[in-house]
């Protein structure tokens, strides 16, 4: 993924066809250790093509994929149910209090 960001910067900056060397110096310039065989098979996969014209097929496909809207409503759920036993944590830690009371205080 490192490799693939790295290759992504290199095009925006104008170099059409990042070479291993590139993509290598960007990441040590990071910090960041490169991964050879990664960075090889980014550059094979993606050699002689047009990475925009690849991020429009791309956002095509995505735009096809059906999404599921319930998902948020099933997560409230959940919620609902943990604050419910917050509240009864709460009601259980005040009658404990009150029955440690006994009544009296050390000041009266």
């Amino acid at each position: 993924m490192r490799s693939l960001a790295a290759y992504l910067l290199l095009v925006l900056a104008g170099n059409a066809n990042p070479s291993e060397a590139d993509i290598n110096a960007v990441l040590k310039s990071a910090d960041v250790e490169p991964n050879a065989e990664e960075v090889s098979k980014v550059v094979a996969e993606l050699k002689g093509k047009n990475v925009e014209e690849l991020i429009a097929e791309g956002k095509k496909k995505l735009a096809s994929v059906p999404t599921a809207s319930a998902a948020p409503a099933a997560a409230a759920a959940p919620a609902a149910k943990a604050e419910t036993k917050k509240e009864e944590k709460k009601e259980e830690k005040k009658e404990e209090e009150e029955e440690a009371d006994m009544g009296f205080s050390l000041f009266d």
